[in-house]
């Protein structure tokens, strides 16, 4: 029979654990909260670099009591947001785009992403920022952003850095795609699939594809989260080269895991999608719970950061940013024409 004397004790150490916790998630919902209110005002700034910003500002002061339960938020939410960004995109929306823009994809987020970290190392910038600038701009910005640095270990401020060059080169994008576009005569079709494939956040796709109607939004939003399926092999092979670089992680005997468990549940979750058992219900408020929760992982990422070391970055971050952008554009507006996808 199976002894109950410890049931005491395990109840304590579960208060314990749970006060201990509490301000932080105290913290990080009312941050949260805060950053939807923003976006809620503010439509084309993205909940998630609100929630980024916050948690640097709110950082500077935040007492030691909460830091814990911020740190437990902050991993926890990042991977269960990550494995239900899964559920927006199943694979009948990607073949439905034809071969030649799925190749024009993965062509673009491969340029990209090797095409950046060679250019940090150019300008100068530390390897996780060159990193982070990579996974932001090839892929899917913040989020994919606060994925990859779950499985690398980087400095808070290469995290904000890259976050903040996504939504200052991600901004901009979405008042020279149309532009451009018209000035090259580009038809609706054509300029959502290079708004997809060039601009970095979802909310900036749909404002950078929305001057050339609805066509071009669909199509641009299908095309983005197309890169977005991405996430899940880039993640895993910058694992396995974390494992390969650190090997057994200091004091604990393990290696990272070859695969992480939150990458095989973005790809579960993105296989459920595709077979159309889900509820459409079940699926708006899994968007919504998505955002939430990577926007609670991003403010608790943001209240690690120092603002000192953050700004002594800033030129070359900048410079990197602007190279990437330039690289993204001219990759995927190149890839659509040699593959003939638009």
């Amino acid at each position: 029979m199976t002894t109950t004397c410890d049931e005491p004790g395990l109840a304590r150490r579960a208060l314990t654990r749970a006060g201990t916790l509490l301000p932080g998630l105290l913290v990080a919902a009312l941050g949260t909260a805060m950053a939807f209110g923003v976006n809620t005002l503010l439509p084309a700034v993205s909940a998630l670099t609100v929630a980024v910003v916050l948690g640097v500002l709110v950082g500077q002061f935040l007492p030691e009591p909460a830091r814990a339960g911020l740190a437990w938020a902050t991993k926890k939410f990042l991977r269960l947001g990550v494995v239900l960004l899964g559920l927006q995109l199943g694979l009948g929306e990607v073949f439905g785009l034809g071969a030649g823009t799925v190749i024009a994809v993965v062509v673009t987020v491969l340029v990209v992403f090797f095409g950046t970290i060679a250019l940090g190392r150019i300008v100068g910038v530390s390897r996780g920022l060159g990193l982070m600038v990579a996974t932001g701009f090839s892929i899917c910005g913040a989020s994919a952003i606060a994925a990859m640095d779950s499985v690398t270990d980087n400095d808070r401020e290469d995290v904000a850095t890259g976050v903040t060059l996504v939504t200052l080169y991600g901004s901009a994008a979405i008042g020279l795609v149309p532009l451009i576009g018209r000035g090259l005569g580009l038809s609706p079709e054509h300029l959502g699939a290079w708004a997809g494939l060039s601009v970095h956040e979802v909310a900036q796709v749909v404002a950078a594809a929305s001057p050339a109607g609805a066509s071009a939004v669909g199509i641009a939003v299908v095309v983005k989260l197309t890169r977005v399926v991405l996430l899940a092999p880039m993640v895993a092979g910058v694992s396995l080269t974390e494992r390969r670089r650190r090997g057994t992680t200091a004091g604990t005997g393990k290696r990272p895991p070859i695969v992480p468990m939150f990458v095989l549940g973005f790809l579960a979750m993105m296989l459920l999608r595709s077979n159309g058992i889900v509820p459409a219900g079940v699926l708006s408020v899994a968007q919504v719970s998505t955002t939430l929760l990577l926007a609670a992982a991003l403010f608790g990422l943001g209240t690690g950061v120092r603002l000192g070391r953050l700004l002594r970055t800033g030129r070359r971050g900048l410079a990197l940013g602007a190279l990437s952008t330039v690289l993204v554009a001219l990759v995927g507006f190149g890839a659509l024409a040699l593959t003939g996808a638009a």
